[in-house]
């Protein structure tokens, strides 16, 4: 049976990898170059200038995503907390609830040098498309597949 940290860390990789595509592709349809949401994420240490990148490398690209990967991960983990402590609940209750819970947190609770730093990139449209994205990985990654 795979352990709990095991389970978050594949569970956030599959996060992770799931709502970059997802904000690469709004990027592209919104106008913009696709790396620029994983660039825009290293915000926090490179500043503003990192959302107008758009090359692909260290400096902006892996910065960013092993921020996301990180953050994904953490997440991840609560879900798999909620899971253990709701065993009877649907999973993509808890999913959802994650999902929305990581959105109030990085848009309203953190410091604007900690968001995840797509807003200066895509539209709160695609933003929130993305937290979905994050709630299908979540339950699609889940141990138990039940339904509400």
């Amino acid at each position: 049976m795979i352990g709990t940290i095991t389970r978050a860390a594949l569970s956030g990789t599959a996060v992770s990898v799931a709502s970059t595509i997802a904000l690469a592709l709004a990027a592209k349809a919104e106008g913009r170059h696709a790396v620029r949401p994983t660039n825009a994420t290293g915000h926090w240490y490179l500043g503003d200038r990192a959302a107008v990148s758009r090359n692909v490398d260290a400096k902006h690209t892996l910065l960013g995503f092993a921020t996301h990967e990180g953050a994904s991960i953490f997440w991840a983990a609560i879900f798999q907390g909620f899971q253990k402590l709701g065993p009877r609940r649907p999973a993509v209750v808890d999913a959802i609830g994650v999902s929305a819970l990581a959105a109030f947190v990085d848009y309203v609770v953190v410091p604007k040098r900690l968001t995840p730093g797509w807003e200066k990139v895509v539209s709160p449209r695609s933003i929130a498309a993305t937290y979905g994205v994050m709630a299908l990985a979540l339950w699609a990654t889940s141990a138990r597949k039940s339904h509400p």
